[in-house]
């Protein structure tokens, strides 16, 4: 029997002409070249590489053929691009990226697209347990307003925001005062996978949207990255140990692709025994310091704008500034338990 909620599905149309297909590998290039059209009109520069594409689509338990659709123009250009990300253990909030071409925005190719991965997420459902609430989530930057109101025009909510914030590295940055007994290490020198895993899992357990993965799932993701990112480099994973005990970690890497000279904290998270000691703050400093002796000129990372942690007045004590918004929009498909965590109450 189909459960009521896999049937209500808009279905949007594409212009006489167009046409739609999963991607392929070869379509990289074209895709990443849209990519970065739609980049330079919604915040003014390119920001996608790539070699970036080929990563992310080869991540374990992305299927580019089931998740991913590309819209062609009468002429076979790439103009549209979705995907789905429902790659977790428990994907109760499939997430939905795409981008059109400015130059074919206003002809109904979002409002496919959209629709088009709203069904296939959809498909998430038969993973779940049956009391689970399930909704799709999809975000933009904020101030894009043909973004937003696509998503308003199909259903969705604004639920949350997210910023960047950066630094700028103009001076040598103050060195970090460490509480007693913490020496950072690297990964090249502590390459223990699963006690960083376990680490990173205590420490943002409390985070918003938070839901618990397996070990396994996590650790063949972190190891397709270190393999195929020309980015990683493991002496950018710091780690805050306390004896043999991983007290906090700062995950990094040394650019993205927008901004060479922008260093990027992945992930920065302190484990709960060894909060409120100023342990968050120092492994942030110590990032800095860091970034600028490998000549970085700015530091950045994202985060919950109402992170239940108070992770943004962290960040403002550092010295570092919100650059951009980003705002998370959501529609329920099926209402019931929320697994995921969304208070600390």
């Amino acid at each position: 029997m189909l459960d009521v909620f896999t049937e209500e599905v808009l279905t949007g149309e594409l212009p006489k002409g167009f046409g739609a297909r999963p991607a392929t590998m070869a379509d990289a290039p074209a895709v990443t070249e849209l990519l970065n059209a739609s980049a330079v009109a919604q915040i003014g520069y390119e920001e996608f590489d790539l070699e970036e594409t080929y990563v992310e689509w080869q991540t374990p338990g992305f299927d580019l053929e089931r998740s991913s659709q590309v819209v062609l123009s009468p002429e076979g250009m790439i103009v549209g691009y979705m995907e789905v990300w429902d790659v977790a253990e428990t994907p109760v909030h499939p997430w939905l990226w795409g981008r059109v071409h400015p130059d074919y925005e206003g002809l109904g190719i979002g409002s496919y697209l959209l629709d088009w991965a709203e069904a296939r997420a959809r498909q998430a459902l038969s993973r779940l347990p049956a009391h689970a609430l399930f909704s799709v989530r999809a975000g933009c930057v904020s101030t894009y307003q043909p973004t937003k109101a696509l998503f308003e025009a199909r259903g969705m909510k604004m639920v949350r925001h997210f910023y960047r914030m950066v630094i700028d590295l103009e001076q040598p940055p103050a060195p970090p005062r460490f509480p007693p007994h913490i020496v950072v290490r690297t990964l090249v020198e502590r390459p223990d996978l699963r006690a960083i895993f376990q680490a990173v899992e205590e420490s943002f357990s409390d985070h918003w949207g938070h839901v618990p993965e397996s070990e396994e799932k996590v650790l063949a993701r972190w190891r397709h990255m270190m393999e195929t990112d020309k980015d990683f480099d493991p002496a950018l994973w710091f780690l805050a140990m306390d004896g043999e005990e991983i007290a906090g970690i700062s995950l990094c890497s040394p650019r993205l692709p927008e901004d060479e000279n922008l260093g990027w904290v992945g992930i920065l998270g302190v484990r709960r025994p060894w909060r409120r000691q100023g342990l968050g703050l120092a492994l942030l400093q110590y990032s800095f310091v860091e970034m600028y002796a490998r000549g970085k000129q700015r530091v950045g990372l994202g985060v919950d704008a109402g992170s239940l942690t108070g992770a943004t007045r962290l960040y403002e004590k550092a010295g570092m500034a919100v650059t951009r918004r980003f705002d998370t929009y959501d529609k329920l498909i099926r209402p019931g338990e929320e697994l995921s965590l969304e208070t600390l109450e």
